[in-house]
């Protein structure tokens, strides 16, 4: 895939623009604070239509302004030349592609997919559960429409559940809804499972791809229901936990606690991984999303590197540009320009939510 046009009204702090993109090397260059990664994040919005930044949609609207606009044309594998438009009103969003609109998010999650380099990255190995939680749903919601409709069933019996239990329910309430949160768990628990093995080949090779090779890496999934993920132990887990989670008005346990963790050398990532370690096992995280997203969906994804390499080596650096995939478009950020043993890109100067192209280095 390769976006073609990206224009945005009232995005951030860009009131407005319109980027002809050329070739498949884009680079934002400009001071801190200027809209770079505000076109970065336009750009990612339109894969799961959510910020790789984590910010709510009607924050993305411009102060003041009541209405925010992504229009993107891009040249796609399977749909061609198509156009996504997405007007942001409040907290709603509207979706046209090729301009019929989309009304659910299975129909637009995936299909141009993009993957955002960014500098938060690390907190997926230092931060919180959630935080890698929201990026596996994500990697493998985008390419099994049955993994995110087991998601959205899993945390729509939840909401039920948390509801009766802050009223106090009956056991035969909270049954009826343990009977498909379980249901769906067990299938969320499975796939999680399969995926992180089998993510952990993609990010085994990117890793080795920018460090030689020499450290082994991969995931540690660590399930909340130790006892198992199946159906029947999780709802044997629900059922045993109803009185606790009664005066708790939640429930405590369960799929939506899972977590993975980093490993290195067969250690967690998080202890024993140094700095650059950690930044290049982030990288190689990324570079494995983005395969597995090519092999899964047929579409070779857009790379968004928001600044991510000023503190890697020289040498890492090298390696990273040569193993992200030649056919692969990368749209890039920078307070200087790209390097020239990168060969040429196109360059956009941004200053003041403003692109102004310059002549290609």
């Amino acid at each position: 895939m390769r976006i073609r046009l990206i224009a945005l009204e009232h995005f951030r702090n860009i009131p407005l623009a319109r980027l002809a993109l050329e070739g498949r090397r884009q680079f934002l260059v400009g001071a801190n604070g200027q809209g770079k990664t505000n076109l970065l994040e336009a750009a990612g919005f339109i894969t799961a239509l959510r910020s790789f930044r984590g910010a709510e949609p009607r924050h993305l609207i411009a102060h003041g302004q009541a209405v925010g606009r992504v229009v993107v044309e891009v040249e796609h594998e399977g749909l061609g030349e198509v156009t996504l438009e997405i007007v942001l009103r409040g907290g709603s969003k509207e979706v046209l592609l090729g301009g019929q609109r989309l009304g659910k998010l299975a129909e637009v999650i995936g299909r141009l997919p993009t993957v955002a380099f960014s500098s938060q990255d690390q907190q997926l190995i230092r931060g919180s559960p959630a935080g890698r939680r929201r990026w596996l749903d994500l990697t493998l919601a985008a390419t099994d429409g049955a993994y995110l409709r087991a998601l959205q069933g899993y945390h729509g019996a939840l909401a039920g559940r948390n509801a009766l239990l802050k009223r106090g329910a009956e056991d035969g309430e909270l049954a009826a809804f343990e009977q498909p949160l379980a249901a769906h768990g067990a299938e969320l628990v499975a796939a999680r499972a399969a995926g992180l093995a089998a993510l952990a080949a993609e990010l085994t090779a990117a890793y080795g791809a920018i460090s030689d090779a020499a450290e082994p890496v991969g995931f540690a999934y660590a399930p909340d229901v130790a006892e198992g993920g199946d159906e029947g132990a999780l709802r044997e887990k629900f059922a045993s936990g109803r009185a606790r989670e009664r005066q708790l008005r939640a429930t405590v346990a369960g799929p939506h606690r899972d977590d993975f963790t980093f490993t290195l050398q067969e250690r967690p990532a998080v202890s024993f991984a140094s700095e650059g370690q950690q930044r290049s096992l982030v990288l190689a995280l990324r570079l494995a999303q983005a395969e597995w997203f090519r092999a899964r969906l047929g579409v070779q994804p857009v790379l968004l590197a928001d600044d991510v390499l000023g503190e890697l080596d020289s040498v890492r650096r090298r390696r990273f540009w040569a193993a992200v995939p030649a056919e692969a478009q990368v749209m890039a950020t920078g307070t200087a320009g790209p390097e020239a043993e990168l060969g040429a890109w196109q360059v956009f100067r941004v200053a003041g939510g403003g692109f102004a192209q310059q002549e290609a280095v």
